[in-house]
C-alpha cells in the first residue's frame, strides 16, 4: 500500500488518509487474526517434548515413591515456577 503526500496536505491529513486507508483494506484484522499464531513443530521436536514429560513425571513420582519429596513440596514447588 503506496500513500503520498498531497501538494499542500500537512502531515496530520496524511497520517489520518494513510490509517483510513489500512482500516478500509483489513490489513489490521488479518494482522490480529495471526498475532499470536504458532508454527506447528516437526515430529522430532514433539517426541522430544513428549519425552522430556515422561521423564520429569518419572522422576517426580521416584521422589515421591522414595520419600525425598512430599506431594505437597513438589506442588508448592511447581506454583513458585510460576
Amino acid at each position: 500500500m503506496e500513500i503520498k503526500r498531497r501538494k499542500g496536505e500537512s502531515f496530520e491529513s496524511l497520517i489520518r488518509r494513510f490509517s483510513k486507508r489500512v482500516q478500509q483494506s483489513g490489513v489490521i484484522l488479518q494482522v490480529r487474526k495471526i498475532r499470536f499464531h504458532a508454527k506447528n513443530e516437526n515430529k522430532n521436536a514433539q517426541r522430544k517434548r513428549a519425552l522430556r514429560r515422561l521423564e520429569i513425571s518419572s522422576k517426580r513420582d521416584w521422589l515421591i515413591k522414595t520419600g525425598r519429596v512430599s506431594e505437597e513440596e513438589f506442588q508448592a514447588f511447581q506454583q513458585r515456577r510460576k
